[in-house]
């Protein structure tokens, strides 16, 4: 059996030279999301309401269209290295890689959606 050596355990490479940055990754954006989260439900409980377009009004201002961006590109980032984690302790072979391809295909097509829906609005206000 081997050990780590103390050269890796001071570096923080262990057996999947890896898991150390995926760790401080996981906790820079669970710390950003403990940020995002309440200026995300202040902005959206402002919305709740108001009519169509009042909504796209709101979210075509900077503040409620930066937060909103902020927080489901962080989310969806720190969903899809969580999803990664599960997947690799519950799946095996082909079952994984495909678990795999469709966390992280759902992950950046909602990244994609929000961030396309948000440009929208903001580009209707501007033509407004």
């Amino acid at each position: 059996m081997r050990y780590i050596t103390p050269r890796k355990a001071a570096q923080g490479l262990g057996p999947a030279h890896s898991g150390t940055s995926h760790h401080w990754a996981m906790t820079v954006s669970s710390c950003a999301l403990i940020l995002l989260t309440p200026a995300f439900l202040l902005v959206i409980g402002t919305a709740i309401g108001l009519p169509r377009e009042a909504v796209i009004a709101y979210f075509g201002r900077p503040y409620p269209g930066l937060v909103t961006a902020l927080f489901v590109i962080v989310g969806m980032i720190h969903f899809i290295k969580g999803t990664r984690i599960m997947i690799d302790d519950y799946f095996q072979d082909t079952a994984r890689k495909v678990a795999i391809i469709v966390s992280v295909i759902f992950g950046w097509g909602v990244i994609a959606a929000a961030v396309f829906a948000l440009a929208k609005m903001a580009f209707i206000t501007v033509a407004i």
